[in-house]
């Protein structure tokens, strides 16, 4: 699957889905963004059960004030409509592959169990 932009509009439509979904929150003007973008591409190419999704801070600013953005790039990685990584900073590669496989690695069903948990708490 090619990388998606993503805006308001979409926004739901695509996160609140089963699977894995790579968020990525970028702007033009940033260097280390343009820097991850090859990266975040060629992963996109690789992973076609993924959903990879830009997030353009410049034109959705209510997407990024939403989510608290305050550095860029940010990426995030929802697996079921659950959050499981949240960081600011480019990945190279190799870091994105390893994200990849252990987020593909987890057992969704503990997770959701252990958050359920926690919530009850």
């Amino acid at each position: 699957m090619a990388t998606i932009n993503l805006t308001a509009d979409t926004f739901n439509s695509i996160v609140d889905t089963d699977g894995i979904v790579i968020l990525d929150f970028w702007a033009p003007w940033c260097g280390p963004c343009k820097s991850f973008g090859p990266v975040f591409e060629a992963a996109s190419d690789k992973h076609t059960d993924v959903v990879f999704a830009k997030i353009n801070t410049e034109e959705e600013q209510d997407l990024a004030a939403h989510f608290n953005i305050r550095s860029i790039p940010t990426l995030m990685v929802l697996r079921d409509n659950v959050l499981l990584f949240n960081q600011a900073g480019a990945l190279s590669g190799g870091q994105l592959e390893q994200l990849i496989g252990e987020v593909r690695a987890l057992d969704m069903d503990k997770v959701k169990a252990e958050l359920a948990e926690a919530e009850q708490q």
